[in-house]
């Protein structure tokens, strides 16, 4: 499953990435839309959930995420939805891990 969420916080750290694996970082911006794919192995196998995702959040829940490989770009989101069948954009797609 994936689920979207909309980013209400980032740190400036994140536009100063620079390294080629992690210059994704460097477009993501307050206010866009993200999609975040669930698959194993970050999913439980006792729940099928994936840490962070939200599950029993309210649309006004913040909520705080971090970059894999950079712990100093960070920020919070608010869940949008959750999707069972992922359909997520190529731009601003992410999973969980």
């Amino acid at each position: 499953y994936c689920v979207e969420f909309k980013t209400e916080s980032l740190s400036h750290h994140c536009a100063l990435e620079n390294r080629p694996y992690a210059r994704w970082m460097q477009y993501l911006r307050e206010g866009h839309t993200v999609c975040v794919a669930c698959q194993p192995p970050a999913m439980n196998t006792d729940t099928h959930r994936c840490s962070g995702d939200g599950h029993n959040a309210d649309g006004g829940k913040i909520l705080h995420w971090e970059a894999v490989g950079n712990s100093r770009c960070q920020g919070t989101w608010k869940k949008i939805r959750q999707l069972e069948h992922c359909s997520c954009p190529l731009v601003h797609s992410f999973i969980f891990t």
